[in-house]
């Protein structure tokens, strides 16, 4: 293996589902109270990070938020589980054809960086029929920061495909800033698309190496992932 690509997942492979509703009904029936959750930035967060965010809004201490959180995801993935069948997740324009493209390179490694909790991640896959491709992933359940899951995607890359990567040999794609800075937080290449609520002007702000509108030109998109590193746009 020659490439490790991390993708994240919502506003970069997919779009759409019920998680927020899901979500929304699990907080109130575990806290009672889901805070403001209506106006509340979602963008590149963990679960596990939105949770704790919207009940300290509404007062209540990280004691107790704590004690919760085990019945509240068991809550939320019941809840998601059962609205996807008839609110399913999309996959993004060009999304398939990229990913079909990159699993015929057999030099590339494929894999996960994402604010979901493993079991939400697989769930939403699966429901736009992208479930195949990621053996390993570093997942909100692993961690409530962000900044830390790449570090723990690579750890089950070494595992998985029996050596380390070199920060150069992995890019980490996402949508949000978020996505971009917890890729260099590890020193690692970053590419931003503008398929989530994210410009290109706003992406390109936040410094990654490569920023692109979508991934609807499949070869381009290949080429930008699987060449040496060097700025482009």
């Amino acid at each position: 293996m020659k490439r490790l690509i991390l993708f994240d997942i919502d506003g970069t492979l997919l779009s759409g589902g019920p998680a927020k509703v899901a979500f929304h009904q699990a907080l109130l029936q575990v806290f009672g109270t889901a805070g403001p959750i209506d106006n509340w930035e979602f963008s590149g967060k963990t679960d596990p990070q939105i949770a704790r965010e919207l009940l300290r809004e509404d007062g209540l201490a990280d004691p107790e938020i704590d004690t919760g959180l085990t019945s509240l995801w068991d809550c939320y993935l019941s809840g998601l589980e059962a609205r996807l069948p008839d609110h399913p997740t999309q996959a993004l324009p060009g999304v398939v054809a990229l990913l079909e493209a990159l699993r015929e390179e057999k030099e590339v490694a494929l894999g996960l960086v994402t604010g979901n909790l493993a079991r939400g991640a697989a769930l939403k896959l699966g429901a736009a029929r992208l479930d195949g491709p990621f053996p390993i992933g570093g997942f909100g359940s692993d961690h409530e920061e962000r900044n830390h899951l790449p570090g723990v995607a690579l750890t089950r890359a070494r595992k998985q495909w029996g050596r380390a990567f070199a920060p150069q040999e992995v890019v980490v794609v996402g949508d949000t800033p978020r996505d971009v800075e917890c890729g260099k937080a590890h020193g690692l290449r970053t590419l931003a698309v503008a398929t989530g609520r994210f410009d290109v002007e706003a992406l390109e702000a936040t410094g990654p190496e490569v920023t692109l509108e979508d991934f609807s030109e499949t070869e381009r998109v290949l080429r930008l992932l699987l060449d040496e590193p060097r700025k482009r746009t």
